[in-house]
């Protein structure tokens, strides 16, 4: 009666294939796959901050820039010099630098002396980033 016990795998001395649980192999095997999915999945999260950083940086220095520009354009041709400086505690990380050169044009004769050339320059965290701008104003006395 024992043998035909064993026969059909009820009662076994070794164990059933049936419960045998993973290999070391197989553990191995796929603790790499998750590894490399996690790594794909960290490097798409650096790349991810990284374009929003840059989005940000494109959204907000113009009109950054568009702000200084209407500075200096209040300001007058008395008071429109080269400068740097940054825009406070409401755009941490951003600075400007501006500078403003005469236009000497014989074709204009004396009205070339209201005609400046400015450049401005809005970059951020130490020039990470930089956006140039270069335009031409005509000031009115």
């Amino acid at each position: 009666m024992l043998t035909n016990l064993t026969k059909i795998g009820k009662i076994s001395p070794w164990r059933s294939t049936a419960n045998r649980g993973f290999t070391l192999l197989e553990v191995l095997v796929a603790m790499a796959v998750i590894a490399i999915v996690v790594i794909a999945i960290f490097k798409l999260n650096s790349q991810t901050i990284d374009m929003t950083n840059a989005t940000r940086f494109h959204t907000i220095a113009p009109l950054l820039a568009q702000s200084k520009l209407a500075d200096i354009e209040n300001q007058g041709i008395e008071e429109a010099a080269s400068d740097t400086g940054d825009f406070g505690e409401n755009f941490p990380g951003f600075a400007w630098q501006v500078t403003i050169d005469a236009v000497v044009s014989e074709a204009l004769g004396e009205t070339s002396e209201n005609l400046k050339k400015i450049d401005l320059v809005i970059s951020y965290n130490e020039e990470t980033a930089v956006y140039q701008l270069s335009f031409y104003r005509f000031f009115l006395e």
